[in-house]
């Protein structure tokens, strides 16, 4: 324990008793004496260490020598301004403060949007990863103002990203990647005319795409990996759209009438068609008709011939006695009847009545 704490309870003690001896009340009190604790009596030795903790603690929350990296976050150690090659890995890390620092880089995919939107800012959001643009403006074959917006998609690359960031800096994006598809743009838009656009919209996207990778793959160590590249719009000057659209509603126009004719061709052909098969009906029902007639005849004459070969001289003086066998039994009923014979006796004859001259009677075959 200090010397002054212990010289003031020897005194506070001593001078109690002293002080009320007048009075007959106080003396016969016991001596008041009170010891400190032990780490009291030690604190005095120690304080130096106590001291030197604090500072210690201190200096710790102040300087903070430790830094946490996160999954997708690479640390990039500087000793003295001099940064080291080998990238620290996500985690828990320790540095000499006010000798090392440690700049922690994003190598997330990250997003360059080109866009004409008059709210654009630089930056969307500070650690969201995308990045804004103005639209980049391109000058096409003939000198015509073309705006063309575009979504770049790349990432920065962990192994080497302590020699870009000592080359580039940390604002490497605007450097590597910015000028990069600027310039690409403008080179590869600017030979084609502003109506051609349009129509060679995915020509030109690979052309820009592959332009774009060719140009940062040839940066020293590769820093970015490019991942993909859209084309999202042309902006043309509000002539040339006037004119697409002319052009676009005359070929409508050309198509809708190209249409309307080839519908009527079909008609027409289809009622060709159905005249044609009309036709053919009637001359088929036609040559059925005569086919028929002709058959007919065929049979006609075929009976007839059959007829004819039947007939013979035996027969036809059978049919002359049976027919000269009716005449006589006619003239037995009638006696005064004049018979007619026409000439070779195998048609038949006639008889006719003489007393009745009105009667007149015809015998057929």
């Amino acid at each position: 324990m200090p010397a002054d704490l212990n010289d003031y309870f020897k005194k506070k003690n001593g001078g109690g008793s002293g002080n009320n001896g007048g009075g007959g009340d106080n003396d016969n009190r016991t001596p008041f004496n009170i010891e400190p604790p032990d780490f009291l009596k030690n604190l005095g030795k120690k304080a130096g260490i106590i001291y030197v903790l604090i500072a210690i603690v201190v200096i710790a929350v102040v300087a903070k020598p430790f830094v946490i990296i996160n999954s997708g976050e690479m640390g990039i150690k500087a000793t003295t301004g001099k940064f080291e090659p080998i990238p620290m890995e996500p985690g828990f890390h320790l540095f000499i403060p006010f000798i090392q620092q440690v700049f922690i880089v994003d190598t997330k995919v990250r997003i360059m949007n080109y866009s004409s939107s008059e709210d654009l800012g630089e930056v969307l959001q500070r650690g969201s990863g995308i990045k804004k643009n103005a639209a980049i403006s391109v000058l096409d074959a003939r000198g015509l103002p073309v705006s063309i917006e575009l979504t770049v998609q790349y990432k920065l690359e962990p192994s080497t990203a302590p020699q870009t960031i000592a080359t580039w800096g940390m604002a490497w994006e605007d450097k590597i990647i910015n000028p990069v598809v600027r310039d690409v743009t403008r080179a590869v838009v600017g030979k084609f005319n502003a109506e051609e656009l349009p129509q060679r919209r995915n020509e030109i996207a690979v052309n820009i795409e592959e332009g774009i990778r060719k140009a940062i793959d040839a940066q020293p160590g590769k820093p970015v990996e490019l991942l993909t590249m859209q084309l999202r719009e042309i902006l043309l000057p509000a002539k040339i759209k006037e004119q697409i659209e002319k052009v676009q509603v005359a070929k409508q126009e050309v198509e809708r009438t190209r249409y309307e004719v080839e519908i009527a061709n079909q008609q027409a052909l289809k009622r060709a068609a159905e005249a044609e098969g009309q036709a053919k009906a009637r001359q088929i029902n036609a040559q059925g008709e005569a086919n028929a007639v002709k058959i007919e005849a065929d049979a006609d004459a075929y009976a007839n011939k059959k007829i004819s070969e039947s007939i013979s001289d035996p027969l036809l003086k059978l049919r002359q006695i049976e027919v000269q066998g009716k005449f006589n039994e006619a003239l037995k009923e009638n006696k005064d009847a004049k018979i007619f014979l026409t000439p070779g006796g195998s048609t038949p004859n006639i008889w006719v009545d003489t007393k009745d001259s009105q009667k007149a009677v015809s015998i057929a075959k």
